[in-house]
């Protein structure tokens, strides 16, 4: 007789893979040593004719997925908020892309991954409660879970948070929504 798998269990062990999937992107310097995932197919049947629709993810998994994220992943993980992100929430994240992270000189960078403080603050100032589309960001300021306003402007159907545009919009995850960033957001001094 076949073991069986408690829906629990198999819950579990794909929690413990995206999170070794995490620690493992956030270790790596460069694109090239990010790990790829291949599934086996769970029948040996023939395949479908039509496409499967993409499995949606939380925040940590749909950034993770998306493999432009791995400089965020990596701090994400030191400043221990994967737990945070992978709440219900919803939460609404504007992700600094890892171009993003590389305007940043490599000094002041290094500065904030030795504050952890300072590195939870920054994270967080990228964070925003609640599920925010890209048609609901009107002019105005929105409060972050740092505690720190961001300043939301619009000039036709682009949007700009803190003057910086958003490079793509409603990245729909289980727990609220991405928008790409191509610049790190920093909180006033």
């Amino acid at each position: 007789m076949t073991p069986r798998t408690s829906p629990a269990r198999a819950g579990l062990a794909l929690v413990a893979a995206a999170a070794l999937a995490l620690a493992t992107s956030a270790c790596a310097d460069d694109l090239s040593d990010a790990p790829t995932t291949t599934l086996a197919p769970a029948t040996t049947a023939a395949p479908a004719t039509t496409e499967t629709p993409d499995q949606m993810f939380d925040i940590v998994g749909t950034a993770l997925e998306a493999t432009v994220f791995t400089e965020l992943a990596g701090l994400v993980v030191d400043a221990g908020l994967v737990d945070t992100l992978r709440s219900d929430g919803p939460f609404t994240v504007f992700a600094p892309t890892d171009a993003a992270f590389a305007k940043i000189p490599t000094a002041t960078l290094h500065q904030v991954q030795d504050d952890p403080e300072l590195l939870a603050t920054v994270l967080t100032y990228h964070v925003v409660p609640g599920k925010l589309t890209l048609a609901d960001l009107q002019p105005g300021t929105l409060t972050t879970v740092a505690g720190v306003d961001l300043e939301v402007t619009r000039t036709g159907d682009t949007v700009f948070i803190n003057g910086f545009e958003i490079a793509a919009s409603d990245v729909m995850a289980t727990n609220g929504v991405i928008h790409v960033m191509d610049d790190v957001l920093l909180p006033p001094a």
